[in-house]
């Protein structure tokens, strides 16, 4: 295969044929999903040695076990709905056609691919817990299977996310042993907002968790795990936004400080959280905002060492890549990073993002 080097083109260029072969590879994928539908439907996987067509696209075709098991449910599908075929070239993904394939049908295909096309898997599953709503799950705390050596107890706790009307089922000690597996945490769309959450937890956090269910005995007789922890995180997100926003119910008058200070003032940050919704306010020149609400920081517009002031007008939210591009954008790349530690020490590192200069990270956020 001959190819033009990627270091050797622009900027446009580049950007133009990465979205020329991302084109190629749906129209690729789309034609091998069709010709294993066919392939399916002769079974000549059993001709070549192979007892599933699975063991065959892991073998022969070399397709990892998640690649084979989406693109197998889509040939599958697409033999029922060919309208399949079109939307995959399109930008319909495989495993968006395996997470709805088992919900089409001849009377909802058309809407419910069309509602699906574009979405990330967990949107998919959203959409599908509005379709298809299952009932919620009961609450329960049970040990895991467990195996030497000695080391602290894990518990799987699952509970619905939004409440439950039965009370929790809570397991005997799990002694000191370790879990034999560890399952993936869970958040599983059931309905229309309602969630179930499966996760595992330590010996702690389950005594935690029975603190909690006993002092809020009177508020929650039932022990209800969903509430209790509904109830912890509503505190947790509220001690969290004020160290971070400086979120507070009962602002008070900022006591003034220098023109020339680093420091972003408490309503500054309470005001630019606000108007930027918690979220990174850096939008690209075609007209797309940035949708990151991790790692943000306040970056200043008119870059601090070059005489921004810490003013609402000229404070943004942004989250870290981004500000790190505003900061290569203004000083160049290969600005170094001074990060103020808690014990007061400033550490330079060699990164492209500017606290000291491009934007000041939020207080507890800092890399």
């Amino acid at each position: 295969m001959t190819m033009t080097p990627p270091t050797q083109l622009t900027d446009i260029a580049l950007t133009s044929e990465l979205t020329r072969l991302a084109g190629r590879e749906r129209e690729a994928t789309a034609a091998l999903i069709v010709h294993l539908a066919e392939f399916d439907a002769r079974r000549l996987y059993r001709g070549a040695g192979f007892p599933s067509l699975f063991q065959y696209c892991r073998t022969v075709l070399r397709l990892s076990e998640a690649a084979a098991y989406n693109r197998i449910e889509a040939a599958r599908a697409a033999r029922q709905h060919p309208m399949i075929v079109d939307m995959l070239v399109a930008g319909l993904s495989p495993t968006t056609v395996r997470l709805v394939a088992r919900h089409l049908t001849a009377e909802n295909h058309r809407e419910l691919l069309g509602a699906a096309s574009g979405k990330g898997t967990e949107e998919v599953k959203e959409l599908l817990a509005q379709w298809s709503p299952q009932p919620d799950v009961a609450a329960r705390v049970r040990a895991l299977p467990t195996v030497p050596p000695v080391t602290a107890p894990s518990l799987s706790i699952s509970c619905e996310g939004m409440g439950s009307s039965e009370g929790p089922q809570v397991a005997a000690d799990a002694g000191s042993t370790q879990p034999l597996v560890a399952p993936r945490p869970v958040v599983r769309p059931l309905a229309p907002q309602r969630y179930e959450i499966r996760f595992t937890a330590s010996a702690e956090t389950r005594e935690r968790l029975r603190r909690a269910q006993d002092l809020l005995g009177h508020a929650v007789p039932s022990g209800d795990v969903a509430q209790v922890i509904d109830r912890a995180l509503i505190v947790l997100v509220a001690e969290l936004e004020r160290r971070k926003f400086s979120a507070t119910p009962h602002p008070r008058r900022s006591a003034g400080q220098s023109d020339d200070s680093r420091n972003i003032p408490a309503e500054v940050r309470r005001a630019v959280a606000a108007r930027d919704g918690d979220r990174c306010a850096f939008v690209a020149t075609n007209g797309r905002r940035c949708d990151a609400r991790r790692f943000l920081e306040f970056h200043h517009v008119v870059p601090y060492g070059a005489g921004g002031k810490a003013t609402v007008e000229n404070i943004q939210l942004r989250c870290r890549a981004h500000n790190g591009y505003e900061a290569e954008r203004f000083y160049g790349p290969g600005v170094r990073r001074t990060r103020v530690t808690r014990s007061g020490t400033s550490i330079a590192t060699n990164t492209a993002t500017s606290t000291a200069k491009g934007g000041a990270a939020i207080p507890g956020l800092s890399p």
